[in-house]
Formats: C-alpha cells, sequence, structure tokens
C-alpha cells in the first residue's frame, strides 16, 4: 500500500490550496480515508475523514472551511482547504487503515502567512 500526498505550499491568510492523496496496491474504493496535520512539538491531529460511501467529517477547527472528497476512479483523495489562516500551518497526511495497520503518506507541508 502506497499513499502519495501532494499539493501543499505557501499561501497568504485568506487564500486557498488543494491537498491531493494517491493510493496504490489496494481497492481503494472499499477504504476509509483520513487527512491528519502534525506541527512540531504538536500532537497529530485528525482533520477530515471520508469513508468508503463518501460520508465526510471534519474537526471543529476546519469545519466550513475544509472539504475532503474522493475519486475512486483516480484513487485519490483531496482535501479542497479555503479560508485558510495562519493556524492551519502544518504537515499535512493521509492515512488509511488497511488489514488491521495503518499506512500513511509522506505529508505535504502548507504555510499559512499572516
Amino acid at each position: 500500500v502506497q499513499l502519495q500526498a501532494s499539493g501543499g505550499g505557501l499561501v497568504q491568510a485568506g487564500g486557498s490550496l488543494r491537498l491531493s492523496c494517491a493510493a496504490s496496491g489496494i481497492n481503494f474504493r472499499d477504504y476509509t480515508m483520513n487527512w491528519y496535520r502534525q506541527t512540531p512539538g504538536q500532537e497529530r491531529e485528525l482533520v477530515a475523514t471520508i469513508t468508503s460511501g463518501s460520508t465526510t467529517d471534519y474537526a471543529d477547527s476546519v469545519r466550513g472551511r475544509f472539504t475532503v472528497s474522493r475519486d475512486n476512479v483516480r484513487r485519490t483523495m483531496y482535501l479542497q482547504m479555503n479560508s485558510l489562516k495562519p493556524d492551519d500551518t502544518a504537515v499535512y497526511s493521509c492515512k488509511t487503515a488497511y488489514r488491521g495497520r495503518n499506512y500513511w503518506g509522506q505529508g505535504t507541508e502548507v504555510t499559512v502567512s499572516s
């Protein structure tokens, strides 16, 4: 199982970014996918979840600003991030659980300047 996250970068506060997480090695459509983020010295935070049935859930800190989606044909999950704030600065990683084991993408860095 491999997850490849991309799309991070530097953006001004109020701006937008779209992250992507491309999956291989699993039947992507059958699995729940997650976005997490982490800043140095902080616990990893669950940001968004999308189930195999495309039910979504969000951390309170991003609800209404971020949207998670998936394209089962492209085996890719997305995170559309709007109205970005400096507090959203972090390394964002994607994750799935397959046969009892967690698999993580390598992370993509998002920096929001004030």
